[in-house]
């Protein structure tokens, strides 16, 4: 809940971000330092992921129920593909840093072996 909720991953008290998706570098209520922080393209990689299955599934129905001209396909999906790509994703990118940093989450590293 406290990425959904645009908190801090430990104390859930402190805002995550200075900016609309800008990070600030450390939580103002407990001090965790956000450099561990590495959220990439995953969160942009879900939202077009469920925008793009919301507004083809959208489109493709109205097109060939009602065939409309290219420009009422235009009015309609350009307004839904902004709200369905932008709104969501300060969220689904705070879930991303809290999950990460709830599962501890760091760059992959090479175990030895010993030989045998």
């Amino acid at each position: 809940m406290r990425g959904l909720a645009c908190r801090c991953p430990r104390c859930g008290q402190g805002k995550l971000y200075s900016g609309f998706l800008t990070l600030r570098p450390a939580c103002a209520s407990c001090g965790l330092d956000f450099a561990f922080i590495d959220a990439g393209d995953g969160p942009a990689i879900f939202i077009i992921m469920i925008a793009g299955f919301i507004v083809v599934g959208a489109a493709l129905a109205v097109e060939i129920a009602y065939q409309p001209p290219f420009w009422v396909h235009a009015a309609l999906w350009l307004p839904l593909i902004l709200a369905t790509t932008l709104l969501p994703l300060r969220a689904m990118k705070s879930l991303l840093i809290s999950l990460q940093y709830h599962h501890k989450a760091a760059e992959g590293q090479l175990i030895e072996r010993k030989p045998e």
